[in-house]
């Protein structure tokens, strides 16, 4: 009874600690534009294929196999983790065991992906410390951020050593009486002491390690890198279907010439009281989409993108995984301001402060960061309305773009020379 209520209060205050996070997001998420989402069944689709089959990150065949097999494992074991949560609040021991050979594979499964998830963290941990991997470094990438990662890693290395160490006591304290299937715990047992009383206490040191190391990292997740352990698979769900080439429309640009083509709208004054037109493009974090914020906080910052970037390749600024950085960080530092009062303004924006409009520039529209990015975030839309906010609500566009734009307005075409002389190279031939 006394563990129980232990349990109960310790997880009350985790969902409490939760639940204020997830409100502050909820906040922020408020302040954005709206993002239309439809075609569900294309959807299920798409995650089922890139978040659960994890296709795009098995393009790469060592390390992205290994990361697929840390995800499918913390699949498995968050089952486990369901069922250590009703037994702590109820009492029992295995609670879930009446689902028989479900309960069977799903404890196999676990027992095998936790020795699978040490040695793939151990294998990330390395790659992180001592070799030298270029995506992982960046103008973007503070020291704070290897940090993050080195103890998320070492989180889950021990996560998956508590979790073994339950199972393997679970098997020496019951012998040949226990409840589904542990292979490689019961490989490992006859080697341990089966002395009772040690036994008990590494079994409740060990679910009592796992299960508040669950708790400490679901509240640490969100003010980390590894948000994505939560928002990647809602991620994938929320994609934009277009094809990556697909540049969208901006609806108030287009309700505008529609207006301006229609003879009984075009001279008619504006109505009386009506708001005047939205902002064109993206100037701070209150006019990106609620789907642009939740890109921010599903990035990785695996820097996949910009390890593919043409720009970034050929030493311009531009980082794809720059621009969502700057963008959480811009709605972490303007966000609470905003929410108080939506006036706010501290001076800044995410254009120029954050983000550099040489950076923005840089870009080709190439959707190579698109293509490559695991979690399907779409740099190029979030890149391209910053553009047109430059261009649309300051004219601060470089000479040549000008140029061009000028070009079109008076001939109908990027080309300085009018519409009936652009076939004059071929006189003669």
């Amino acid at each position: 009874m006394v563990k129980q209520l232990i349990f109960s209060a310790v997880l009350l205050i985790t969902l409490g600690v939760f639940g204020y996070t997830l409100s502050r997001l909820y906040g922020f998420f408020r302040l954005t534009r709206p993002f239309p989402v439809s075609n569900w069944g294309q959807r299920i689709s798409l995650t089922l294929k890139v978040a659960i089959g994890q296709t795009k990150i098995l393009r790469f065949p060592v390390i992205g196999f290994l990361h697929a097999l840390v995800f499918w494992g913390f699949m498995v074991i968050t089952l486990g983790s369901i069922e250590m949560v009703i037994d702590g609040i109820t009492g029992l021991e295995r609670s879930m065991s009446a689902t028989g050979w479900f309960y069977d594979f799903v404890m196999a499964s676990g027992d095998i992906m936790a020795y699978v998830i040490m040695l793939s963290i151990i294998v990330f941990l390395i790659r992180r410390l001592f070799m030298n991997i270029n995506r992982f470094y960046g103008i973007e990438m503070q020291k704070k951020s290897k940090i993050d990662a080195i103890i998320a890693l070492t989180i889950i290395f021990f996560l998956m050593v508590s979790l073994a160490g339950i199972n393997l006591t679970y098997i020496l304290k019951n012998p040949g009486e226990y409840e589904g299937i542990y292979p490689i715990s019961a490989i490992l047992s006859p080697y341990f002491n089966r002395n009772i009383y040690s036994i008990n206490f590494l079994h409740e040191l060990s679910w009592w390690s796992h299960i508040l190391l669950i708790f400490a990292f679901a509240n640490i997740l969100p003010y980390s890198k590894h948000f994505h352990v939560f928002t990647s698979v809602p991620n994938v769900f929320l994609s934009r279907l277009e094809p990556l080439g697909h540049l969208p429309n901006m609806e108030n640009v287009t309700k505008e010439v529609k207006l301006m083509m229609n003879p009984e709208t075009a001279f008619a004054p504006a109505p009386i009281g009506e708001n005047p037109p939205s902002r064109f493009g993206v100037k701070d974090v209150e006019d990106v989409t609620w789907k642009n914020y939740l890109d921010s906080l599903a990035c990785t910052e695996c820097g996949r993108c910009t390890s593919v970037c043409p720009a970034n390749l050929t030493g311009k600024k531009l980082s794809p995984r720059k621009i969502f950085i700057d963008l959480r960080a811009r709605m972490k530092a303007k966000g609470p301001g905003l929410i108080k009062d939506k006036s706010f303004d501290d001076g800044k924006s995410l254009i120029r402060d954050y983000i550099s409009t040489e950076e923005l520039w840089a870009c080709t529209t190439c959707n190579a960061c698109a293509m490559e990015c695991p979690i399907n975030i779409n740099h190029p839309t979030l890149i391209l309305d910053m553009r047109r906010y430059l261009v649309m609500e300051e004219s601060a566009i470089p000479a040549s773009i000008a140029t061009m734009l000028q070009n079109i307005q008076n001939n109908g075409a990027p080309w300085q020379y009018p519409a009936d002389d652009r076939l004059k190279w071929a006189e003669g031939l």
